[in-house]
């Protein structure tokens, strides 16, 4: 089987090359544009089962030594040693750990907060703005803040660094991001320590099960991790689904018309405009058949996640957006014991946030030629650099 070198391009336009792929199978050998070789996977079936394979691991540290020299970017720091980055019985342990303290009910309590925080920025939206500045950032870096207990003016930084490591960035700028942040959440931690507040580092910091608490290297990596991934996807998701909104008239005009569709609207949203493409770390520790095509011990497997949630053999006419269509059966969130621990949460703000955006604004359009619009130079999120639009409270 021909390994298919990825470039940029495909990033911006990944459809013609999966619907190619998954006419050849469900995988194919390839190496990615920052030169890291693996295996591709883009059938549903196929990356469904291979999402809870464990025969796929995940631990970071062992999976270190199988990158090309200076291909690592993110997965070389502390930082990345959480519970995403790991197995089984590690992960099981650090997983109930944070959801002692990540419950429904600590979500639930957020949401007359996130209804202030959505009206808040709404407000400040008047005319051409661009809305992921504006909005689609903001909102959950002040939501999983919040969450966190992480002050105000820690924001900004957070999101510089966020940047950083989902481009794939290496050398100096990646180092000295992880090192600010890691220094940062030390010190909100040594402080939640002295002075516990109502807060899910809090919680976090103090959380015990059966006299097993978190070290503070853990906790630094599970505070890095909620707020990374407690946002980035958020944003994506948003993003995407305006966008779609956008693109698709009809499709909001129905929306419009019967708010009571938003719960199974956004998991539409995340279906076909999926905020992580390619899914986290996974390598194979032995051999692997996939169908008739054998994964050696060792190599990377690279799950699509986008290309996996628009499988003509999973969804009927898998590119449209069809806000009526049966929820469910996506894998926006990953599947099996890596599922995302924040998924509650995103569907809450995504419910909030598209439903008084729409009530807000009778009148919203794209501000730009969808043409001009382009996708960030990122293999793991799947989101727009810019989303102009016009946002108007006249009637159409």
């Amino acid at each position: 089987m021909d390994k298919v070198k990825l470039d940029k391009a495909w990033i911006q336009d990944p459809w013609p090359l999966y619907a190619e792929m998954r006419r050849q199978g469900p995988l194919r050998r390839v190496t990615m544009p920052d030169g890291v070789p693996g295996w591709l996977v883009t059938d549903h079936a196929q990356a469904r089962a291979l999402l809870d394979d464990r025969r796929l691991s995940k631990n970071v540290v062992r999976a270190r030594p199988l990158f090309p020299p200076n291909a690592a970017a993110g997965y070389g720091t502390r930082l990345s040693e959480h519970m995403l980055n790991d197995d089984p019985p590690n992960h099981t342990r650090l997983r109930k750990l944070v959801t002692k303290a990540f419950t429904s009910r600590a979500v639930s309590r957020l949401r007359p907060r996130i209804e202030q925080i959505v009206d808040e920025l709404l407000d400040g939206i008047d005319g051409e703005t661009d809305f992921i500045e504006s909005f689609a950032f903001p909102l959950p870096i002040a939501v999983i803040s919040e969450l966190l207990g992480v002050p105000p003016e820690d924001h900004s930084r957070i999101r510089a660094w966020s940047k950083i490591f989902v481009s794939g960035v290496t050398g100096t700028p990646l180092a000295e991001a992880a090192r600010d942040q890691d220094r940062l959440l030390r010190d909100l931690i040594r402080a939640k320590r002295a002075v516990p507040t109502e807060d899910l580092l809090s919680d976090l910091v103090h959380v015990s099960d059966e006299g097993d608490q978190l070290s503070e290297d853990e906790l630094v990596s599970m505070a890095f991790l909620l707020l990374f991934a407690g946002h980035e996807t958020t944003v994506h998701l948003l993003g995407n689904a305006v966008y779609q909104l956008l693109t698709n008239p009809k499709q909001q005009e129905l929306l419009r018309g019967d708010p009571g569709l938003l719960p199974g609207a956004v998991e539409e949203f995340l279906r076909i405009g999926s905020p992580i493409h390619i899914a986290t770390l996974r390598f194979t520790t032995e051999a692997v058949s996939v169908d008739d095509v054998e994964i050696p011990a060792g190599e990377f497997v690279m799950i699509s996640l986008l290309a996996a949630n628009a499988d003509e053999a999973r969804f009927d006419d898998p590119h449209e957006l069809d806000l009526t269509r049966p929820a469910g059966g996506h894998l926006a969130f990953g599947h099996g014991i890596h599922y995302c621990l924040g998924a509650p949460l995103a569907r809450l703000e995504g419910e909030i946030a598209i439903g008084r955006l729409l009530a807000r604004f009778p009148s919203l359009r794209l501000a730009v030629d969808p043409a001009e619009l382009h996708w960030r130079t990122s293999t793991l999120v799947h989101g727009l650099r810019q989303l102009p639009i016009i946002a108007s409270t006249d009637a159409v």
